[in-house]
């Protein structure tokens, strides 16, 4: 069962893996630094004994180099407590030196083998692991999400969370506890989401949970909406490749239910006063990676909407600017597993100065949403590819329906207005569809494309956040070099890094965007003019565009501004398709861990 678990875990980290058991009053486990293959072989050859309370973790390494030694969980030193650990531990070397000092010997060179020796001389004093867990827990500096059994309390787990992900499983007759429910959807779909600073001590027929000072806390059960076959691959080879192909549903189920019936955009996950929004006068999205580059997007039809200036901000850089935020300003965090530490840490911020939060999230009850004033979720379900693709463009969608939301609410667009752009939108994942269909020609470019050891991407307008995604793409899973750029500051520099054969993938606006289209195709005529390979990407019917490519891709015919959810889809599919002719492996890329739980 934990192995199952950890499978469906092993997209967060894959550097290593292990198993803590508790059987017969003692400690059995194993684990092993790599992929979790190595540690299901390592069981195979010497099976753990049979137990019904156990722990087990996969591995993101920061404190210590991916070894066997390194991987969790850790035990204390004479065997008795076990412990698993997400997050980082900002005090560890203070803790380490004076339990060193105390006679301790170390196993490991992480940061969380300090929390297993905490507890058990917490345990010493209490005998309880849930008192001693909350002890530990107010000495702790950082973030982090602490699960632990001691042999010498059966049928328990105790854990302990602060701004890290940490979910309850309620099961009859059994109980569980993850980073994420997909490691729990096969027993159960009744959940229970953790606050801030909490712990939780569970038996097969017990939740309870506590803040870090022992009250009884208030928690919200609720229920999974997806089941095991929505985290299954069904069929395809990779989950990246499966979740391509889903982006049409996704986006559909994004847009479902947003217009009532009077014809209003409607957001029921908004908590915030409308006379509130009605004063709002700067934006900032914050947000990291992908989700970043979804924020990028959204600047462009947000102040065409509403004529709010909005400013996208990197999460990690944020509050270590000084930014000028007011009661006037409203932050968007974007983050698909609402665990971005980053993020958190910039909302967090935006918050102390009083400014408005919304968050675009795909996790129900993950930290981000539950301490921002509002959240517009996402409905792209289970996301397993480390490398975003159908939460990418749902982050989008969300962005495009706040923005018509405010829009509305500040009187800047007209009711008949909005519903003909929401219309325009609900027809895009019938486009979607038929993209999608049409992909032989991206497989037959990775074949061509193969031996390429550099990579360009242009665009302008929305075109050009899509230039720095589909160049992240490709970095992220085939670790080719790639770079996205403004396609009018190629003759600021670019340009020289232009050579023969070297393959430049364009995105081309729409015709009639003011003179943007055309001086887009003058773009292109300087790199092929240079030898460069053109790969363009415009509407089937833009003449002028396909005159110049060496290799053209068609796409819908739409408004400007949701051409980004159309020409992703192409360089979502070209990334893969690079990263499987090199053997790589796509939906566990090298050094990535989807959510970053640390800063």
């Amino acid at each position: 069962m934990i192995l199952a678990g950890l499978k469906r875990l092993e997209y967060r980290g894959y550097d290593s893996a292990g198993i803590t058991v508790v059987a017969d009053g003692q400690l059995a486990g194993q684990k092993k630094a790599g992929k979790l293959a190595n540690l299901t072989a390592a069981l195979e050859q010497e099976p753990l004994p049979e137990s019904h309370q156990g722990i087990g973790h996969t591995r993101w390494a920061t404190h210590g180099g991916p070894t066997d030694a390194n991987a969790h969980p850790h035990w204390s030193m004479d065997n008795r407590v076990a412990i698993v650990h997400n997050g980082i531990i900002e005090n560890f070397a203070q803790l380490r030196s004076e339990l060193m000092a105390d006679g301790v010997v170390f196993r490991s060179q992480t940061d969380s083998e300090t929390v297993a020796h905490l507890l058990r001389r917490a345990l010493d004093q209490t005998n309880d692991l849930a008192e001693a867990m909350r002890q530990v827990c107010q000495r702790l500096e950082g973030a982090f999400t602490l699960v632990a059994v001691d042999a010498t309390q059966p049928d328990r787990v105790v854990a302990a969370r602060r701004s890290s992900p940490l979910v309850v499983g309620v099961g009859e007759g059994e109980n569980f506890l993850a980073s994420d429910v997909a490691s729990f959807i096969e027993y159960t779909r009744q959940a229970i989401e953790l606050g801030q600073d909490q712990i939780v001590d569970i038996t097969p027929t017990t939740v309870n949970v506590t803040t870090f000072d022992g009250a009884v806390a208030e928690v919200r059960p609720y229920e999974i909406e997806w089941d095991l076959t929505a985290a299954e691959k069904g069929g395809y080879d990779w989950f990246m490749r499966k979740e391509i192909f889903e982006q049409p549903q996704a986006a559909a189920d994004t847009l479902l239910g947003r217009v009532d019936t009077s014809g209003r955009l409607h957001l029921d996950e908004m908590r915030i006063d409308p006379a509130l929004l009605r004063s709002i006068d700067k934006i900032v999205v914050v947000a990291c990676g992908t989700a970043y580059h979804a924020g990028l997007v959204a600047k462009y039809a947000i102040e065409h909407w509403t004529r709010i200036p909005c400013e996208v901000e990197l999460a990690s850089e944020f509050r270590y600017r000084d930014p000028i935020i007011t009661r006037t300003t409203l932050v968007v965090g974007i983050s698909q597993s609402g665990e971005t530490m980053d993020t958190l840490m910039a909302i967090r911020h935006a918050r102390e100065q009083h400014a408005a939060v919304i968050s675009i999230c795909n996790t129900n009850g993950a930290t981000i949403p539950r301490e921002s004033d509002a959240v517009i979720y996402t409905h792209a379900g289970p996301e397993i590819g480390v490398a975003s693709t159908k939460c990418f463009t749902a982050q989008i969608i969300a962005c495009y329906l706040l923005g018509l939301y405010l829009a509305q609410e500040q009187g800047m667009k007209f009711g008949d207005e909005i519903v003909t752009l929401v219309r325009e939108l609900t027809a895009i994942p019938d486009k979607m569809a038929d993209l999608l269909e049409r992909l032989e020609p991206v497989e037959a470019l990775a074949e061509e494309l193969l031996s390429a050891e550099s990579v360009i991407f242009l665009g302008r307008h929305v075109g050009y956040p899509i230039a720095l995604e589909g160049a992240l793409k490709l970095k992220e899973i085939s670790y080719l070099h790639a770079e996205g750029f403004a396609a009018g500051e190629l003759k600021h520099g670019p340009i020289a890094l232009i050579e023969p054969g070297l393959p430049v993938f364009v995105v081309v606006p729409p015709p009639g965007r003011d003179s943007l289209h055309d001086k887009v195709i003058s773009n292109i005529q300087e790199v092929r003019a240079r030898g460069a390979q053109t790969i363009v990407l415009a509407e089937s019917g833009d003449a002028a565009a396909r005159a110049q490519a060496d290799h053209f891709f068609g796409l819908p015919a739409g408004p400007t501004l949701f051409q980004p959810l159309l020409a992703i889809i192409p360089l979502q599919f070209f990334a893969c398709e690079i990263a499987t002719r090199k053997g790589y492996d796509v939906d566990q890329p090298r050094n990535l861990a989807k959510s970053v739980t640390v800063e």
